[in-house]
């Protein structure tokens, strides 16, 4: 049997997805398949989080969709019944970590410094989401960090752009970035997923 794509493997941008209205949360995702990132972050930072989680799970086949900040076993526990396929934290403690690994589906906690990385490398984990990225010490903190732990792979999110993003994904300590920008908030107001999908489709195709 083949093995599933790792988070990181899916496409070079993970798009984070804060939803208001679950309503909005199929055309979304079908958008951002269309565009290119099949992978969707849909943050547990609102009442309709799970509703579209759900939705996005039953309705749009090619799309893999896993919860984000993800800070309790119980929000954890919630987000797979949802239909969650992977989950993100913001970062990690050691009841935490044993709740994401009982939830049966991939995962990426939350790190910011060596010592961080470092515990979790102990416990097996070897994939991770650097945050808040640009705040943490950017590109140049991550460089530092592959020489001495080299079996450390992340998702960067947090303050990255269009334009600061290939010099993250160049990086070999990084499979792809998590972002925002695909999601302007005038296009969301708007619904205009015309506009989503042609931003995802940019995201998509960026390179180092």
């Amino acid at each position: 049997m083949t093995a599933a794509p790792s988070v990181l493997d899916h496409a070079p941008v993970l798009p984070v997805v804060v939803l208001e209205d679950a309503t909005d949360a199929v055309p979304l995702a079908r958008a951002l398949v269309a565009g290119g990132l099949p992978a969707i972050e849909v943050t547990l930072r609102t009442p309709a989080a799970l509703d579209a989680i759900r939705a996005i799970a039953a309705e749009v086949p090619g799309a893999v969709v896993g919860a984000g900040t993800v800070v309790s076993a119980r929000g954890a526990a919630d987000a797979v019944d949802a239909g969650a396929r992977f989950l993100v934290s913001p970062g990690c403690t050691g009841g935490l970590l044993d709740a994401l690994d009982a939830s049966g589906v991939p995962y990426l906690p939350g790190v910011s410094t060596a010592s961080e990385v470092l515990a979790l490398l102990e416990r097996g984990v070897y994939e991770m989401k650097f945050f808040p990225a640009q705040a943490a010490g950017g590109t140049a903190y991550l460089k530092c960090l592959a020489g001495p732990l080299p079996g450390a792979r992340f998702c960067p999110t947090g303050g990255i752009t269009p334009a600061s993003a290939p010099a993250y994904l160049a990086l070999p300590n990084v499979g792809c970035v998590g972002g925002t920008w695909m999601l302007p908030p005038d296009a969301l107001a708007a619904r205009d997923w015309t506009r989503v999908e042609s931003l995802a489709r940019e995201a998509s195709a960026l390179r180092a």
